[in-house]
This record gives structure tokens, C-alpha cells and sequence, in this order.
């Protein structure tokens, strides 16, 4: 035993030294090369995001949605270097628009390799600090996705970009709908709620956001919509009492995963599950019915809300 110990303790101590070196690296995304940014409406003027390395602003003020024209402004920090750097972008020529790329600042060449009009183009590297503006239409997208708006880069290695989370309308409505219930959970959190239950309650939100992901927006809603907003347990009292509600919830995560991703094969046994949870969950409905009115109102409607999941 002593010894896998031994020989444990040594492989974290060389992978910690192999990633010391991985540390020092100039990272995509922090700083390092685009220090600073903005994303708007193009149309509406709409500020969308702000981040600022320097000053510590990290701030999305909504989301940025699909088939949306955008202009991005953005500043890059050049380091000494020679040759030339690279900027693309993966956003479409907006109606109207002539150029993608255009320089603020006056104090910078980029030299003859710069095409304005084109999506990717070069430009000299030469140190010193730049502004610039890109504007383009966000592609169609499916599910939410990161869509590189900005890239900058170096003989084909990428250097920094400004890659947000782009949606659909409908992941929009999901995004709004969960810092709701985010919102709503940290309350319960700081009201002193059982743990038990605010632990299902993150569980849940976690499952929604990753039927989001995978394109299934409309479900990730409803998942959202059918977590219970009263009768939360208001101390240790009540939370033997609402142990088996725990589990309730969580199979109707489970059941929502694996009905809307279609894995058909197993539908049948998840079925049998929560038909199983449904029969416990009356016998706690009226137990509870005898503490709190508010809470037995919640579980009738969980419960009801599992029957017609799988058709009773």
C-alpha cells in the first residue's frame, strides 16, 4: 500500500513539472495578444459584450443570436516578431457592407498583404498597439455554438480570438430562463434550504444546459420549467421528508436525457422507473398534504407531470 503511495506522490510531481513550462505559454482567449473587446448589434447599436483584460471586465449583456450583422471592435497588443500575422473571421459578408476589416487607429501599417474585403488576410507584424473593427453577419447555427468572430494568428498557429457563444432564438429563451432559475437557486442556497435538495435543483440545471448544448433547446425548457418553484424544505426537519422527491427529480432528468437524445432501446426501462417513482410519490404527496400545503401542491404537480412523460 506504502508503496503505490510512493509511486502515486511521484507521478503528481512530474506531471506537475511537465505542466510548469505549459503555464508560461501565452494562452487563446485571456489577453495576451487582443487585450480588449466589444460586441454590438451592428443594426440596433445593441451592446452585446464587453470584455476588458486590463481593467477586469467580463460582462455579456445579452445573447448574441444567429443571422445577427455584428461589429466587433477590438484592440491587439503586437509583440517584436517579423513576416506578417493573419485575421479571419468566420462571419459573412453583411448586406451592405463592402469590407470586413476596418483600422481606427493611424499610427499602425499594415502593409500591401492587408485585403479589407476579404474574411482572412494578413497584415506586418510590427510591434506596437492597433484598433480595429470587424463587422460581418453571424452564420445559422443549430444548437448553441462558439463561432469565431475575430481570430488572429501566426503561419497557420492561432495567437488569440473572440470566439462567443452564438444561439437561436430558442437557446436565447433557454439562457433567460436559466439565470432564472440560477438566480433562484443561489436564494434557496442562502435561505438555508437543504442541501440535499439544492443539490438536485443544481443537478437539473446542469442536465438542462447539457440538453442545450446538444441542440435540444426546447427540451432543456421544459426540463427547466418542470423543477418545482415552492415547498422547498426549510430546514433539516423536512428534508427526511423530501429525500424521495430528490429522487424523483432526478429520474425525471434522467427520463428527459433519454427520451429527447432518442435512445430508444432504453426508453422502455426508464419507463418502468418512473412509473415506479410515480407510486411513491402518492404515498408521499398525502404524507406531506399533513405538513405543508404548499409542498403537497408541488409534488401533485411533479407527479403529474412524470404521468403524462410516459403516457399514463
Amino acid at each position: 500500500m506504502k508503496n503505490k503511495i510512493l509511486a502515486l506522490s511521484i507521478v503528481l510531481m512530474l506531471t506537475s513539472i511537465c505542466l510548469i513550462p505549459i503555464s508560461s505559454v501565452q494562452a487563446i482567449g485571456e489577453g495576451d495578444w487582443i487585450t480588449k473587446y466589444t460586441v454590438e448589434n451592428a443594426q440596433t447599436k445593441e451592446l452585446l459584450l464587453e470584455v476588458d483584460f486590463t481593467e477586469d471586465i467580463d460582462v455579456q449583456y445579452s445573447s448574441i443570436l444567429a443571422g445577427t450583422t455584428l461589429k466587433v471592435t477590438f484592440t491587439v497588443k503586437v509583440t517584436s516578431g517579423t513576416g506578417s500575422l493573419g485575421l479571419r473571421t468566420d462571419m459573412q459578408k453583411a448586406t451592405g457592407e463592402d469590407t470586413f476589416w476596418r483600422l481606427i487607429s493611424d499610427d499602425y501599417e499594415l502593409g500591401s498583404e492587408y485585403n479589407p474585403a476579404s474574411a482572412s488576410t494578413k497584415f506586418n507584424w510590427e510591434k506596437g498597439t492597433f484598433e480595429m473593427t470587424c463587422i460581418g453577419k453571424v452564420r445559422q447555427v443549430t444548437k448553441a455554438t462558439n463561432v469565431t468572430l475575430v481570430e488572429l494568428s501566426s503561419a497557420g498557429v492561432v495567437l488569440d480570438a473572440i470566439k462567443p457563444l452564438v444561439v437561436t432564438a430558442a437557446g436565447s429563451d433557454f439562457q433567460n430562463l436559466y439565470i432564472q432559475y440560477e438566480d433562484r437557486l443561489r436564494n434557496l442556497i442562502n435561505s438555508g434550504v437543504a442541501s440535499g435538495y439544492t443539490a438536485m435543483y443544481s443537478n437539473m440545471l446542469n442536465q438542462s444546459k447539457a440538453l442545450d448544448r446538444k441542440g435540444y433547446t426546447e427540451e432543456a425548457i421544459a426540463l427547466l420549467k418542470a423543477i418545482p418553484t415552492s415547498g422547498e424544505p426549510l430546514g433539516s426537519a423536512l428534508e427526511m421528508i423530501l429525500l424521495p422527491v430528490m429522487g424523483v427529480l432526478a429520474a425525471l432528468a434522467v427520463v428527459f436525457l433519454v427520451l429527447f437524445l432518442r435512445i430508444r432501446g432504453k426508453v422502455s426501462y426508464f419507463t418502468l422507473v418512473v412509473e415506479d417513482q410515480i407510486k411513491d410519490l402518492e404515498g408521499l404527496t398525502l404524507r406531506a398534504s399533513k405538513i405543508d400545503r404548499a409542498m403537497s401542491s408541488n409534488l401533485e404537480s411533479v407527479k403529474d407531470r412524470l404521468k403524462r412523460l410516459v403516457g399514463m
